[in-house]
């Protein structure tokens, strides 16, 4: 009957409109979270404060222990994540706007293609970004704060370098101002709060991508209240390396005073305790946005990264608290995802970079990083078990240009201009020509790194980190030819690919014919790529 007829419509209509979303819910595609630090290193334990991290990311899903930045210094490296290009790609090269960190070139040429605007823009992501973004964000020459970048709905940027109180955030390209109050103004718990308050209000029909920057543990390493007596014991460690002179390491490493006076040493313990503390409230951070969602349901399909943007030291070499160097402690950062389709209880010592972030981000998403120009690898396959050794990459490049060109530090007036970040004894911890390229080599007949220096001294540093991880000894002069040759000749291939031959970097040819003097006299035109592309 009519009557009947219309009743049944009604139900059908009704009962698909209630199912719609639920099977939205089911079929599209993951959602993703990504959660950067700033300095948190690896290698002397800077994941230790982070017992709920662990627990409800590396317990519950893949830790990486090869895990590299392209850059260990935070503007480069961070363009670096956002591209999935390395820095002789990305053309940014340190913190200043002068090495295009954050600048109008950056903005005109990079931004438009970093790996979020993809996900919005041909992915259909909703994304969501709270926190420090590039360290020259929000500068007057860089279009103030009102500049919001493409590729977020939602944009909750920190003007410039990390800060805990006083500071001012970009809320959609407005200004925010926060001082010192506690329950209102703590950078880590209102990126926290902000963050979930998106996953409360945000569309349901949609995927996400939620990215949150947090400023702990870089300086000034102001810790919560109810966390700054945590630790009071504790000092950084004393491994082989701390306070040791680094005799056969380039000048800036030699300038370094051992042993290092009592001051510098309770100054870089004082540090390390307090960047512990600051640790907690992103420990904290983590919780909240894992507890959310699972009480939505979406915890089972959502992609959860945590990593940092370099790593740190503290006195190791007799250097008392930076990043900017090529060693282990200051390239390597924890990496730890879990996910859908990933096992729990994992970890990989495959070699992975941040330069990979984007395109396995893509890749989860569905789109390939064969549509773009990223220097990357998706490494999904890796945290699926699709993965076989034998035909994942060996070596990465990781690649820095100093800052301090023409600049004098009023610290250290005898020491000339083109030095920076000096401490009041005249340690100094960059420099102009603290310019280098190295290959990091993670094979299962290899752990090796080779760098070569863009300086007057042409200097190269070689260290077989298996046998050496405190990076100790520079084999440079001593090691056999034949691996010095095949380490140069990687090194050339990768200071020069681009997108695809990035990602697929050519295996050593035999025919190749070894040249001394080419060996170090080839590099200086590749590393000046660098500045030449941002002038």
């Amino acid at each position: 009957s009519p009557t009947l007829l219309s009743c049944l419509l009604i139900c059908v209509t009704v009962w698909i409109n209630l199912s719609s979303g639920v099977f939205a819910k089911l079929h599209r595609r993951p959602n993703i979270v990504l959660v950067l630090t700033d300095d948190l290193d690896i290698t002397m334990g800077g994941v230790s404060p982070l017992n709920k991290t662990k627990k409800l990311i590396g317990d519950a899903g893949i830790s990486f222990t090869n895990a590299f930045v392209a850059s260990p210094l935070c503007c480069p490296s961070r363009a670096s994540i956002l591209t999935g290009k390395y820095p002789h790609n990305h053309h940014v090269i340190n913190n200043t706007l002068e090495g295009n960190c954050s600048s109008k070139a950056w903005q005109k040429s990079e931004e438009a293609q970093t790996f979020p605007a993809l996900l919005k823009s041909f992915a259909g992501y909703q994304t969501f970004f709270a926190g420090k973004y590039l360290n020259q964000y929000g500068h007057s020459e860089a279009g103030g704060v009102e500049h919001v970048p493409p590729g977020w709905n939602y944009w909750v940027g920190l003007e410039k370098n990390s800060k805990y109180y006083n500071y001012t955030l970009s809320l959609n390209g407005k200004a925010q101002k926060h001082g010192a109050d506690y329950s209102k103004d703590y950078l880590t718990d209102v990126l926290a709060n902000m963050s979930l308050d998106f996953l409360q209000y945000k569309s349901n029909y949609q995927p996400f991508f939620m990215m949150v920057s947090t400023p702990a543990p870089h300086s000034p390493w102001t810790a919560a209240p109810q966390y700054q007596d945590r630790f009071n014991t504790t000092k950084a460690p004393r491994d082989p390396n701390f306070n040791v002179h680094g005799k056969d390491k380039h000048w800036l490493i030699r300038q370094a005073k051992t042993p290092m006076s009592n001051s510098s040493v309770q100054f870089l313990d004082d540090a390390f305790r307090k960047r512990w503390q600051t640790l907690l409230s992103v420990d904290d951070l983590v919780e909240k946005i894992v507890e959310r969602l699972e009480v939505r349901g979406e915890l089972d399909n959502t992609y959860i990264f945590f990593t940092s943007d370099n790593g740190y030291h503290t006195g190791q070499f007799s250097l008392p608290v930076d990043k900017r160097q090529l060693y282990e402690f200051d390239i390597r950062v924890p990496l730890m995802v879990r996910g859908p389709n990933i096992k729990p209880n994992q970890t990989s010592q495959m070699l992975v970079a941040n330069v990979d972030l984007g395109p396995t981000i893509l890749d989860i998403a569905g789109y390939s990083v064969n549509k773009t120009q990223m220097d990357g690898m998706s490494f999904l396959p890796i945290m699926e078990g699709r993965m076989n050794s034998s035909s994942w990459r060996t070596d990465i490049l990781v690649e820095y240009e100093g800052e301090g060109r023409n600049v004098s530090d009023p610290a250290c007036p005898l020491l000339g201009p083109g030095v920076s970040e000096c401490f009041p004894d005249c340690v100094c911890e960059d420099s102009y020509n603290n310019t280098y390229a190295c290959v990091r080599t993670v094979a299962p007949s290899a752990n090796l790194q080779y760098c070569e220096f863009d300086d007057n001294e042409v200097f190269a540093e070689v260290y077989n980190v298996t046998a050496d991880p405190y990076q100790l000894t520079n084999i440079a002069k001593t090691i056999d030819q034949e691996i010095l040759e095949k380490m140069n000749h990687r090194l050339m291939l990768l200071q020069s690919c681009s997108g695809q031959s990035c990602r697929t970097p050519g295996v050593y040819d035999p025919r190749y014919k070894f040249d001394p003097r080419q060996m170090f006299s080839s590099h200086s035109w590749k590393l000046s790529r660098l500045r030449q592309t941002t002038k």
